[in-house]
């Protein structure tokens, strides 16, 4: 079967040349480009075709490949035949850069030679036809190829391209050889991972998406690479994404890649890391066209490429920024590029899912060769939620203006009319609420969204006549917010609501994705299937129903590989928490948290649904506990400051530590406490989200939908917290431990019915009494 290869794939990769302009923020969309093409190609007279569809079967390496693309148009007269490529942007023509228009025409430049191979003309009329969003304004250009000319500049295009064909090509028989005999890189499977291996493959092989909840030591990492691996190595795929919400999870994937790789794979990986964290310390206050990373950067990129992929095969962060400054390249422009050689790319959710920084050079449209896997997706609950969903504000304008006012130029007075027409706008939706201090509405914010449109067409013209001073800085970072509002008021739909809110003289305008399942289900569609996986997925039809995934998924639950006796899982059910009763319950959590503790010299954990309420508690057990070591999670800890607070987690202590944190936090999952680093969890609620206008849309949006808008709201992501916050105490196969749930509301069956399997010898504790003596009986019953 013939390979496609995209014409503009390939003019870019070979004509690519000179600096590395990082892209001018503009709000010319894809969806914006495509509606301007329509509109110009509809002037056009009878005899133009629109969108035409041009390929020709090229031979490469030995193998057969198909150049293909669409023409904008193509008129066809007596006098000879014309092909039009429309362009659209923000910037003048004038202001294009060399390389820019040499990309462009290249483009057409390979139309014309696919069409005069299959036509009898010996000479083509190139158009190039640019749209200048900003104003409107069109400039055409217009060029005559004999067909001797095209032969020629194609047949150079493609012996260039071959190379790189090539070297994919070598890579690509390189790794299958290396898969055919690839074992699992364990003497042994667990309990479970065969299971899903072959879940997973079998997922794979028909192309379907596939959820899966596999508790914590089920080894879920490699139990879904490795047969994806395998996949590969049969041609069902070629490139396998495996994306995260964390960094640790990351280095997980990195680390089996990695175990695979020792036992003979030979396949290249990649980590896509968070440009702002890769940037080399000398480029952060460079301009573009100062900075020595950016300069030339597509001049040296080849020979970089040809470098690292000849001799590296993990292409981790360290390796990254090695060869990037080996030859002297922008790390994170460097690894977007390297990606597009890679068979497995490690990288966060967004790269995907995010409206606003998917990577394009991947997810423009769909292709069955990729794969996701998707860790902890119970984390893409609230994470895409938050990616679909942007709020503006006027906060900034009165800041904006008086920096504006110091500079008397005509361009300050004309960005202080815009400012003033922004201002309005805000005004008149403060006076439209008259008295009420909150609005909500099922209707977009259209009004605002016209104004912010106008807005951000100025600044984008006016930023590229400005040089860098305080004003540029402040007014760039108020245009990225307006500029992220537009673009989600592009997306609006039934699934949003618009939630304004006055504060004084501040007005703060939100839309807020209630449901962004539609959107994550066309994402995952980019692809051939995908596999979302987590520890914690329960009930699987509400995770497949937010998730996107309801009427197209598989489902698949595997038990957990430990033996249930080594941990007990005990429910008070003489503690209230409920706002109302939390006065009245402390003496009882102390005296429970404190008979925990004395049952076991070891290192624990509580957990808090805020940190109002776990300082509450933490001040009366210090009371009651002043001789026990206590440390505490702060409200913003770097990532020193976690490590710092995990290291005091030693195995084997001889006195007991415990750590108070917060349900949903940084310290509630992700973390690793292996052995008798922790022998002990406690739950304080069951962990529900905090009352909310937003938390009530929610509510209000799924009891229309389904009848089950408080699970959905409240219920279930708070029970997702404190699953996530339990299973921190079982990691492995000689791990022990007690989880102490404080809440009575744990028993009812609204609760019990969400345990997961491996709970389900859980007990039900009525006195302190009987808390003492059954942790006491179950540390007596493991000596």
């Amino acid at each position: 079967m013939a390979t496609k290869i995209g014409i503009r794939q390939l003019v870019e990769f070979v004509l690519r040349k000179g600096d590395l302009v990082e892209t001018k923020n503009s709000q010319n969309t894809a969806l914006a480009g495509a509606r301007i093409h329509r509109q110009l190609q509809s002037h056009r007279s009878f005899d133009y075709e629109s969108e035409v569809y041009l390929k020709k079967a090229v031979t490469m390496n030995d193998q057969e490949y198909i150049i293909s693309g669409r023409a904008d148009g193509i008129q066809t007269t007596d006098d000879g035949v014309l092909i039009e490529e429309i362009k659209t942007s923000d910037q003048a023509y004038e202001d294009l850069t060399e390389n820019t228009n040499d990309l462009y025409w290249g483009q057409v430049k390979v139309y014309g030679y696919l069409l005069l191979q299959d036509e009898d003309y010996q000479e083509v009329t190139l158009q190039l036809t640019y749209f200048q969003v900003t104003n409107e304004k069109i400039t055409k250009i217009k060029k005559v190829f004999t067909k001797t000319q095209l032969t020629k500049f194609f047949n150079k295009l493609i012996a260039e391209y071959e190379y790189w064909l090539k070297l994919r090509a070598d890579m690509r028989k390189t790794r299958n050889a290396s898969i055919k005999d690839l074992a699992f890189p364990f003497p042994e499977f667990r309990t479970g991972q065969h299971e899903l291996a072959g879940a997973v493959y079998k997922t794979i092989y028909l192309q379907k998406r596939l959820f899966v909840e596999a508790p914590t030591g089920t080894g879920k990492t490699i139990s879904t690479l490795f047969p994806a691996v395998k996949a590969m190595g049969e041609d069902m795929i070629e490139r396998l994404f495996y994306l995260t919400a964390k960094q640790s999870t990351r280095h997980v994937a990195e680390e089996a890649i990695q175990m695979m790789e020792e036992n003979g794979l030979h396949i290249k990986s990649i980590t896509l890391t968070a440009k702002e964290q890769i940037k080399f310390v000398e480029e952060q206050d460079l301009l573009p066209e100062e900075n020595p990373y950016m300069i030339g950067y597509y001049d040296r990129l080849k020979p970089a490429l040809k470098d690292i992929l000849t001799h590296e095969d993990v292409l981790t962060r360290p390796v990254i920024e090695k060869y990037a400054r080996k030859h002297t390249l922008d790390p994170f422009e460097f690894s977007l590029d390297a990606s597009l050689f890679c068979d497995v790319i490690i990288c966060d959710y967004n790269y995907l899912f995010d409206p606003l920084v998917y990577l394009q050079r991947f997810f423009t449209e769909s292709d069955p060769d990729n794969f996701f896997l998707i860790d902890e997706a119970h984390n893409l609950v609230s994470r895409s939620r938050d990616m679909y969903s942007a709020e503006i504000s006027n906060q900034p304008i009165a800041n904006l203006l008086k920096l504006a006012k110091k500079d008397k130029t005509q361009a300050s007075e004309n960005l202080q009319k815009q400012l003033k027409k922004v201002r309005r706008c805000f005004k008149q939706i403060s006076d439209d609420l008259e008295d009420q201090d909150e609005y909500i509405t099922d209707e977009a914010p259209e009004k605002l969204l016209k104004v912010l449109r106008k807005f951000d067409e100025f600044i984008t013209d006016w930023m590229q006549q400005q040089k860098p001073s305080e004003l540029t800085k402040s007014v760039q970072d108020y245009f990225f917010d307006c500029l992220t509002f537009v673009k989600i008021g592009n997306l609006y739909n039934d699934s949003y609501h618009t939630r304004i809110v006055l504060e004084g003289n501040l007005v703060v305008v939100k839309q807020l994705c209630l449901d962004p399942s539609e959107f994550l289900d066309n994402s995952m569609k980019l692809g051939s299937g995908a596999v979302l996986f987590s520890a914690t997925l329960t009930p699987m039809d509400y995770y497949q129903n937010v998730l996107g995934g309801i009427d197209n998924s598989l489902a698949y639950r595997l038990p957990s590989p430990f033996p249930p006796q080594n941990q007990d899982i005990l429910v008070t059910q003489y503690i209230q928490t409920t706002y109302s009763q939390r006065q009245y319950s402390e003496n009882a959590i102390v005296s429970s948290l404190k008979t925990m503790i004395e049952a076991k010299t070891g290192n624990y954990l509580f957990f808090f649904p805020s940190y109002g309420y776990l300082r509450q508690i933490e001040d009366a057990f210090e009371k009651a506990c002043p001789d026990v070591k206590v440390i505490e999670q702060q409200n913003e800890m770097d990532s020193i400051a976690r490590q710092e607070f995990l290291e005091q987690f030693q195995a084997d202590p001889k006195e007991t530590l415990i750590g108070f944190c917060v349900l949903g936090g940084i310290f509630s999952e992700g973390i690793d406490l292996d052995g008798t680093r922790l022998i002990g969890v406690g739950i304080v609620s069951v962990g529900l989200p905090g009352l909310s206008s937003e938390n009530n849309l929610i509510r209000d949006y799924y009891d229309q939908d389904n009848g089950k808008g408080f699970a959905y709201a409240y219920q279930l992501p708070g029970m997702n917290n404190v699953l996530q916050a339990a299973g921190r105490l079982i990691r492995s196969s000689r791990d022990v431990g007690v989880i102490l749930l404080l809440d009575q509301r744990f028993a009812n069956s609204r609760y019990t019915t969400l345990f997961p399997n491996h709970w389900k010898n859980y007990k039900r504790i009525r006195s302190l009494p009987q808390l003492k003596e059954t942790i006491d009986g179950f540390w007596k019953n493991l000596d």
